[in-house]
C-alpha cells in the first residue's frame, strides 16, 4: 500500500474507524505527521482531537538507540534488556527521563497553550499516529494511557511491521491498521508525499478542531 499523503491515510483509516462514529471518541495524535492523519478521522467520526506526546529516552554515548520513552505524565516504559545489556544505570535514565519531560511540557504548552488536558477515564480513545518502527514511543502512550482507565482504548495507524503490531495489538482492546508489510523499512518509504510538518500546521489543525482560539 503506497498512500498519496498523511491526509489519504486518515481517509483510509477513518473508513476502518467508522463502527465509532457517534461514539464520541478522545482521538488522540501525536504531533507532528500524527495530527495531519488523526483530522479526517476527527472529521469523520466527531468526538474531540488533542495531543499525547511521548518522548524515547536514548541510550549513553547512542542517542538514536532508544532504551526506553517517556509520556507527558511522566510515566516510563523501558527495554529492559537492553537497558541490562548495555549497563545504563538508573540515574542516567531519571535524568534523562525528566529532560524529555520538560521537552514534552513545553511541546504541549507551545500547541495548545493553557488548555486543560482532556479526562481520559470512561471515555473511548484513539491514539493515532502516521505510522510506527520500533513502537517504544507509541508503548509508552499505550501505557500511561491505560493506566487512566479508558473505557475502549485503540491504536490506529496506516502503516507499521508485523512484529511491531504484534506488541502494540496486546496493549488495545482494537488495533486498526491499513497494511503491515514485511519489507518494512521506514514509514515514510509508504508515502509519495512525507515531508516534515511543521508547527504551524499542527497549529491549524488545532485551530480548526477549537482546541485552541484562531
Amino acid at each position: 500500500m503506497l498512500f498519496q499523503d498523511r491526509r489519504q491515510a486518515g481517509e483510509i483509516l477513518a473508513e476502518k474507524l467508522a463502527h465509532y462514529r457517534g461514539r464520541q471518541p478522545l482521538i488522540l495524535a501525536v504531533p507532528r505527521g500524527g495530527v495531519i492523519v488523526a483530522e479526517p478521522v476527527w472529521q469523520s467520526l466527531g468526538g474531540e482531537l488533542d495531543l499525547i506526546i511521548t518522548r524515547k529516552i536514548g541510550a549513553p554515548d547512542q542517542p538514536e538507540l532508544a532504551i526506553g520513552a517517556v509520556s507527558g505524565d511522566g510515566f516510563t516504559t523501558l527495554n529492559e534488556q537492553l537497558v541490562s545489556r548495555l549497563r545504563v544505570d538508573q540515574e542516567y535514565i531519571a535524568r534523562k527521563a525528566e529532560e524529555e519531560l520538560a521537552e514534552i511540557r513545553r511541546r504541549l504548552n507551545d500547541y495548545r497553550g493553557d488548555s486543560p488536558l482532556p479526562e481520559v477515564e470512561g471515555r473511548l480513545v484513539i491514539l493515532i499516529d502516521d505510522g510506527v518502527a520500533t513502537g517504544y514511543t507509541l508503548l509508552a502512550a499505550l501505557r500511561s494511557l491505560k493506566e487512566k482507565n479508558p473505557l475502549t482504548l485503540v491504536l490506529a495507524v496506516p502503516v507499521g511491521p508485523p512484529d511491531t503490531f504484534s506488541i502494540l495489538g496486546r496493549e488495545v482492546n482494537e488495533l486498526v491498521y491499513v497494511d503491515a508489510p514485511k519489507n518494512f523499512a521506514a514509514v515514510g518509504q509508504f508515502y509519495r508525499a512525507f515531508s516534515q510538518v511543521n508547527d504551524n500546521e499542527v497549529k491549524a489543525v488545532l485551530r480548526r478542531t477549537g482546541l485552541v482560539g484562531g
